[in-house]
């Protein structure tokens, strides 16, 4: 096919990658804004701080999402890191322990993202990440995770007449339709909470808003949090972001991709946001054919995805003001719930090698103990402890 028939587009081209787009815009951002809102959360985060870092970061996703597209004229779609957000939700520890609050955590977001932008410019880099055994690195999320998984069910003895419906619902809807299933019960908590706790809105918490949050860096905060959110993001969406794309016959663009993500990323934080990175789940949405029978025209389901995001945007002062009058347990609650189908497939990964059996579970209980040394987080020292543990086992084998 031609660039001059890719671009011949008629309104009947525009059905079939306005549903996929849709699709994966709507179910993408339900099914991980409760990780993303907790996070926030749970970093210590005013209102009007988080009602910026949503905005920009939907805003900006999306703006990328159709530049992107348009420019490459392939299905490039661009969201938020999930995986960071998880990692980061157990990061609050480390920032209210260590003294440090919500500027410091801006500040790591920064350096994750200008990480990002080097990965593009230094392929070495990439290929270093790509490297950290798939095992290793999921049983790294599985572990800081771990707690809040366990949060809906530890919350249901204190909230049982909102928590049970929504752990039900939760249950129905992952049989029946599993990428519904934490949004669904996301509505559950929320609208179980105006009824029994009584939430009103403000007038002007309905308008968007830019908040500037002065970056603080801080050598524990960028080993602690910086460098596994970095990994995370390179490990678990843009790396697989890019396979994924293989697959349906994309190249993506490495070098553009990583330093355009990086440095928006990096200007997103100066309002709040955190990383920003290829889809992976999405990605296959608006990449395979039902998107559109012709390969050189899918680019416009990401496209008419991304300025679904934008709109999006506009709505998330309501809800980041709806949620910081909601209790943190319900809020964790919703979190926990939809990140079962993480930890689910982080375990999965984890154990899938038996070479690397002891090293994965090692860095997963490490994960899990939430221990902090050097004002450092669990994070960080799960993932040392699993290649130390990989290095020492293969070096024994090999004197077999």
């Amino acid at each position: 096919m031609t660039q001059a028939n890719k671009l011949q587009i008629s309104a009947k081209d525009l059905v079939a990658p306005f549903l996929a787009g849709t699709v994966a815009s709507v179910t993408g951002t339900a099914a991980s804004i409760g990780i993303v809102l907790a996070a926030f959360l749970s970093l210590g985060a005013s209102t009007e701080q988080t009602a910026s870092a949503v905005f920009i970061m939907l805003l900006f996703y999306g703006l990328l999402s159709v530049l992107l597209s348009w420019r490459y004229k392939m299905p490039i779609s661009i969201v938020w890191s999930t995986p960071g957000g998880a990692l980061l939700v157990a990061s609050g520890g480390l920032v209210s322990q260590g003294g440090l609050n919500f500027n410091t955590a801006v500040g790591a977001f920064m350096v994750s993202g200008v990480l990002v932008a080097l990965t593009g410019f230094w392929p070495t880099l990439g290929r270093l990440v790509a490297s950290i055994p798939k095992p290793i690195a999921s049983a790294m999320l599985a572990g800081v995770i771990f707690s809040f998984c366990l949060a809906p069910f530890q919350a249901a003895s204190n909230w049982p007449l909102i928590v049970f419906p929504a752990i039900l619902v939760w249950f129905v809807l992952f049989r029946v339709a599993q990428i519904w299933a934490a949004p669904a019960a996301m509505v559950v908590v929320f609208s179980l909470v105006s009824i029994f706790e009584g939430i009103k809105l403000e007038q002007n918490s309905l308008v968007p808003h830019l908040v500037v949050v002065a970056p603080e860096f801080n050598l524990a905060a960028i080993i602690g949090i910086s460098i596994p959110l970095y990994l995370v993001t390179m490990a678990s969406q843009n790396v697989p972001g890019i396979a994924i794309m293989k697959t349906f016959g994309f190249d993506v663009p490495f070098k553009p991709v990583m330093v355009t993500t990086g440095l928006t990323s990096v200007l997103g934080s100066m309002f709040g946001g955190f990383n920003l990175n290829l889809a992976a789940i999405t990605a296959a949405i608006n990449a395979n054919e039902q998107a559109h029978p012709e390969a050189g025209k899918r680019w416009l389901a990401s496209v008419l995805g991304g300025v679904e995001y934008v709109l999006l945007a506009l709505a998330t002062p309501a809800l980041v003001a709806f949620v910081h009058q909601t209790p943190r347990e319900l809020i964790l609650t919703v979190a926990g719930l939809a990140l079962v189908g993480t930890i689910t497939s982080a375990l999965a990964q984890a154990t899938e090698d038996p070479r690397l059996r002891l090293p994965a579970v090692l860095t997963f209980l490490v994960g899990a103990s939430s221990v902090s040394f050097l004002s450092i987080g669990a994070a960080f020292w799960a993932l040392l402890a699993g290649l130390l543990m990989m290095a020492w086992t293969r070096e024994k084998q090999g004197k077999k």
